[in-house]
């Protein structure tokens, strides 16, 4: 961190702003323009060891389809502009997932616990609601303040596979997703319980509440693809860890759960984008600009027999990648990987309420910022300080200078944490892999320039540089790798080609 111009260590002021925060929000009590919705039943779905809870979700049935309440924990509302908290966030940017320690945006007393929509704590929160309508539309869109209490706090890991049992018309093979561990969840099951006559579900309001938020996340998710939303069935690697070392890597691959809330979330950034234009202030967006290199991406569905027009279309690529999955679910991941190193990262913009905004090509989002994440993103932050501005009918709390600067500021940081995850997730594997030098591996080109020739192995899947044989090879190609030699200092994992796939 510190070598890439980082500072994360907090500086001198942040202790007593975080006593200060704990005090100002010991008293916390429904304001002006703050709904009380603790009674409702929130709940929440995350990793299984994350602590800084950004999100919870409510919904209900209504003549118009789902009508969701996503709500997100208002750390504008903690967290002064210009305070030495502000000040380091902004300079960071962003928290760093490694796998071996966490470089936090906000304080952990903030990030994980203050400002975290943590299970039976109340919480001031800023709150996007819509409804779903069966067809997949979203219908009265609005955003504004509200008081919160999480109910259950679940995991991907015990949900997905009990949504994706519901779905196959399956009976789950545990129904450990409702041990509920607060007296608040149990409360609220046996109330569900008595008002249903015994209760037909297991802990019937929870049951209740996942089908109905998947029902809107699958009708959201469905629109989203027919006007061109890119879906990628990405697989990355965890790794195992024994007595304090890593000892390998396994493949993680996302389940229903996490695009259930994938799919609430792209939803819930959209509204807060909308509502910011209509009100008529300046936020950030956050955008995904046409590929620069759609010839490449049209010659790699041509290699797998699918015909792509010359212009970019995202409803037309999905269409081709979906079919390349089904037909060829072995090789898919390789083109899925290419394709999104051809599309090229996400960035910031400024976006004013009269541009014509540059859109997320990948989401085919006209309208997109980042709003879910304030304890770990900075944009998020930002958002929320201009909401609260608007609300108020006080001035911008940024000018579009200022909005362009730490747009940018962003976007550069992000280049460097892309870097410093990347380097952490090589030293990772070449730790897992140092006595498996010799082997050969199937992987996929992804990097191809005068700087170096770069594969990324299929399973597990993990980065290395091609140092023999890389003449030639370029962005999509699929290769047979040889592991020539490992180095966890230096973050290098290195490789002789030793054959095409």
């Amino acid at each position: 961190m510190h070598a890439a111009g980082f500072k994360p260590e907090f500086a001198a002021g942040v202790l007593e702003q975080v006593a200060a925060i704990r005090e100002q929000l010991a008293a916390l009590q429904p304001a002006g323009g703050v709904d009380d919705l603790r009674e409702l039943r929130w709940s929440s779905i995350d990793n299984d060891t994350s602590r800084d809870l950004d999100q919870i979700e409510v919904a209900e049935r209504v003549p118009s389809g789902i009508r969701l309440r996503v709500a997100i924990g208002d750390v504008a509302a903690a967290v002064a502009k210009g305070s030495p908290i502000d000040k380091h966030a902004a300079e960071q940017t962003q928290t760093i997932y490694t796998a071996v320690k966490n470089f936090p945006m906000l304080p952990f007393e903030l990030s994980t616990d203050l400002t975290s929509l943590n299970e039976d704590a109340d919480r001031q929160a800023v709150m996007m609601s819509f409804t779903v309508s069966p067809d997949g539309e979203m219908l009265d869109e609005a955003v504004g303040r509200a008081l919160v209490r999480n109910r259950a706090q679940l995991e991907y890991s015990r949900v997905g596979p009990w949504l994706e049992a519901q779905a196959a018309g399956k009976p789950a093979e545990n129904d450990d997703v409702f041990s509920l561990r607060s007296d608040s969840a149990r409360e609220a099951q046996a109330t569900s319980e008595a008002e249903a006559g015994g209760g037909s579900l297991p802990a019937g309001w929870l049951a209740e509440q996942l089908k109905l938020q998947d029902e809107a996340a699958q009708a959201l998710h469905a629109r989203r693809v027919a006007s061109g939303a890119l879906e990628f069935h990405k697989a990355e690697a965890d790794p195992v860890v024994a007595d304090g070392k890593v000892i390998d890597l396994r493949d993680s691959t996302q389940n229903r759960a996490m695009y259930l809330i994938e799919d609430l979330m792209v939803a819930a950034n959209g509204v807060m984008a909308r509502t910011l234009r209509r009100g008529g202030r300046s936020g950030l967006q956050r955008v995904v600009r046409v590929p620069a290199r759609w010839d490449r991406i049209v010659a790699l569905a041509a290699e797998h027999g699918h015909e792509l027009p010359a212009a970019p279309d995202s409803v037309a690529l999905n269409e081709a990648l979906e079919a390349i999955r089904r037909a060829d679910p072995d090789h898919y991941a390789d083109v899925a990987l290419a394709t999104i190193k051809l599309m090229g990262p996400g960035e910031y913009m400024l976006m004013r309420p009269d541009d014509d905004p540059t859109g997320h090509f990948g989401l085919a989002a006209r309208d997109y910022t980042h709003s879910t994440a304030p304890n770990r993103r900075f944009p998020d932050l930002v958002t929320q300080r201009v909401l609260h501005a608007m609300s108020a009918g006080d001035a911008a709390p940024y000018t579009d200078a200022e909005l362009s600067e730490i747009a940018q500021h962003c976007n550069d940081a992000d280049k460097k944490l892309r870097k410093i995850e990347r380097d952490m997730q090589k030293r990772v594997a070449a730790v897992a892999f140092a006595n498996r030098v010799g082997q050969v591996f199937s992987g996929v080109i992804t990097g191809s320039s005068d700087k170096g020739v770069y594969v990324r192995v299929i399973s597990p899947p993990f980065e290395g540089r091609v140092m023999q044989n890389a003449d030639g090879l370029d962005v999509g190609d699929k290769v047979q790798v040889k592991l020539i030699h490992t180095d966890p200092v230096r973050a290098h994992i290195d490789f002789a080609a030793v054959g095409r796939r």
